[in-house]
């Protein structure tokens, strides 16, 4: 099965966009603080396309916003609703903007974890249905010439042959 594609900018500037939307209403600052700071790595890499440190700083803050938004929508969700009309629409879309920006969230991480293999990243994971690995086997590197086996004798001795008998 052939893994799609994702650009990282459109996984940043998604969860971005709802984040905002999902900051109208009723999450609380540390919500914003959170999610923003995760947000600046991804900004970081983006910018910089050769850092395999950015995207997995990356992939562990979306891990950790997974929590915390978990943590916040349980504390602060609130029993009932706002008394005005236009307050309950208004946390309406703000709670399904934030709600809907945690459930991309484990696909985001997953795309993010892809971008991180591609950079060279080493970890491996197998989910049993879907292999995610890199079979670098049949590649031969150019930068290596292929050399004929030697011994690993560091004083360039045949290995077999015995000292010679002295004669007295």
């Amino acid at each position: 099965m052939e893994i799609p594609a994702i650009n990282l900018k459109a996984i940043v500037l998604v969860h971005w966009l709802l984040t905002v939307w999902g900051c109208m209403a009723w999450l609380p600052t540390s919500y914003a603080w959170v999610n923003f700071s995760v947000f600046a790595i991804g900004v970081w890499a983006i910018a910089q396309r050769d850092s395999i440190d950015a995207v997995l700083m990356f992939l562990v803050g979306m891990f950790v916003t997974i929590v915390t938004d978990i943590v916040h929508f349980g504390i602060f969700y609130p029993i009932n609703d706002f008394a005005a009309e236009s307050g309950r629409n208004v946390f309406r879309f703000s709670a399904g903007m934030a709600i809907l920006s945690l459930l991309l969230k484990p696909a985001s991480c997953f795309f993010v974890y892809q971008m991180y293999r591609e950079r060279g990243g080493d970890y491996n994971v197998n989910f049993g249905f879907i292999t995610v690995s890199r079979d670098r086997e049949a590649y031969q590197s150019i930068d290596q010439q292929e050399e004929p086996p030697t011994p690993a004798n560091p004083f360039n001795q045949a290995q077999d042959t015995k000292p010679a008998v002295r004669a007295y």
